[in-house]
């Protein structure tokens, strides 16, 4: 059931080598939208997000990498401080509605 629901996942990691972390950089560009350099959002069903963490494991160390994938609540409540990274066109929804939509 919840399987077949878009999601709304935060991703952040922590890559020791930057030739990893340039490979994860480069994966989760394609798929999400960054936060800030080491932060994305997704929006996805469950098991297309278990293939991208999947190919996320394979480009990293377990020993000395940290990836962390939380899939975020539909009607939670974010605070920012400080300067968006968004563009002034592209809005965040979470509320019953998980998706980005641009202008």
């Amino acid at each position: 059931m919840a399987d077949s629901r878009l999601g709304l996942y935060l991703i952040a990691y922590d890559i020791a080598d930057p030739r990893r972390l340039s490979k994860v950089h480069r994966i989760l560009k394609k798929e999400g939208l960054p936060v800030q350099y080491s932060v994305f959002t997704v929006v996805m069903k469950r098991p297309r997000m278990l293939r991208l963490l999947e190919r996320i494991d394979a480009q990293i160390l377990q020993l000395e990498d940290d990836v962390r994938c939380y899939r975020l609540p539909e009607n939670s409540e974010a605070n920012t401080l400080g300067r968006q990274y968004f563009p002034d066109d592209v809005m965040l929804f979470t509320g019953g509605v998980n998706r980005l939509l641009s202008g």
